[in-house]
């Protein structure tokens, strides 16, 4: 029997892996998905709450966030799939003088790059998000250009369409081996067969460090578990997501936003972290998240909460994902640790990859992989998580 030969095999079909296929299928490329799950997004990606926004405080993520942005918006004009997207924007609340100060800082960054983002006072933020509790408000940024979408129906999407132009997906199947030669990549191993390939991508998620061992290496990719939520569909009253950034017992920071059925969707992120690949629901999160919410945004009070859920971020010892080729591997390239953001990066990294893999890479892209290389110093720390 012979094996079947792909020009690049991708570990994962969730936020990475399918938007890679895409745009490797769309290039006129064959490429193979495989996956443990049983369908396309069923590891962290369904569990992602849906927030797309390009208000990062890297450049590397705002380039690729901005890219995603523009691929989101699109999609259904250009593909003709209702992946949900909203334009509602995001806005990073400030009720400290010291969140004023770093959001402020942060504005030179993010407009340098090219990001439609700026400061509001409390009463023009006021008039954006009504009713944010006006007591205390300083004001906060805002970005009209951010929205949301849905990740399942995302992930259908480029699924379906990367099948269209080519690509192959192998679900309920694990990759045991990658196969070497001469200190590079000529095929993968499953537990269902092999595979001949010169380029093998992790986009493993939660499982990239795992995923990296089978071929001899080590990422330092480590899983938490963040805790999210869903209440009944309401009138909307709410446009952009609303961040508040201040910490509290339990959680360094929270988040919430309307989708566009009406829900409203809210996420906590945990302090200290939840490190491990418990995905449960607790008992505790509802009892912490929601004084929080209600003292922001009094309204939500009497709104009914329908479920609760956990997912896993992939988390670097710097916030930052780690993109870029092995050196101890030739064809082994990394997209990994995207550190519960891998949605919105989804898009932006898939297309970066493509153009990795077919050698078409362009200065700016030249300039994202540096800052995300695999080898760079984990000393920093992203700002705005």
């Amino acid at each position: 029997m012979t094996t079947k030969v792909y020009d690049a095999i991708i570990i994962g079909a969730g936020s990475v892996g399918l938007p890679t296929a895409f745009f490797l299928a769309q290039a006129g490329l064959r490429p193979l998905v495989i996956d443990q799950f049983a369908s396309p997004g069923q590891g962290s990606n369904k569990a992602a709450i849906g927030g797309i926004r390009a208000t990062h405080s890297a450049p590397s993520k705002i380039r690729l966030c901005l890219k995603s942005i523009e691929i989101f918006s699109t999609w259904r004009e250009t593909y003709g799939d209702n992946i949900e997207w909203y334009q509602g924007g995001y806005s990073f609340v400030a009720y400290r003088e010291r969140d004023e100060r770093v959001l402020k800082d942060l504005l030179k960054i993010q407009q340098s790059y090219g990001l439609d983002i700026r400061w509001l006072e409390r009463d023009d933020l006021l008039e954006v998000i009504p009713d944010l509790n006006p007591e205390g408000l300083i004001g906060g940024t805002y970005s009209p250009g951010d929205g949301s979408a849905s990740p399942l129906l995302t992930a259908h999407a480029f699924y379906t369409r990367a099948r269209e132009r080519g690509a192959e997906f192998r679900f309920r199947e694990r990759v045991t081996g990658i196969i070497r030669r001469r200190g590079r990549v000529v095929g993968v191993r499953t537990d269902k067969g092999g595979y001949a390939t010169e380029v093998v991508i992790n986009a493993a998620g939660p499982w990239a460090r795992a995923a990296a061992q089978l071929a001899g290496l080590d990422v330092p990719v480590v899983p938490d578990s963040h805790e999210a939520g869903i209440t009944e569909p309401v009138a909307r009253f709410v446009e952009p997501m609303v961040v508040d950034i201040r910490p509290a017992p339990g959680s360094k920071n929270y988040y919430f936003y309307q989708h566009a059925t009406g829900a409203v969707v809210f996420c906590i992120t945990p302090a200290p972290p939840i490190v491990g690949t418990d995905r449960r629901e607790t008992s505790a999160f509802l009892p912490m998240i929601a004084p929080r919410m209600v003292d922001l945004m009094p309204k939500l009070a009497n709104i009914k909460v329908r479920r609760t859920w956990r997912g896993l971020y992939p988390m670097t010892p710097d916030g930052f994902p780690i993109v870029g080729r092995a050196r101890e591997l030739e064809g082994y390239i990394y997209a990994v640790g995207m550190c519960g953001q891998g949605y919105m990066l989804g898009p932006g990294v898939g297309a970066l990859l493509a153009r990795m893999v077919q050698g078409t890479l362009t200065p700016e892209d030249d300039e994202i992989l540096e800052e995300l290389s695999p080898y760079r110093e984990f000393g920093g720390e992203e700002r705005l998580k």
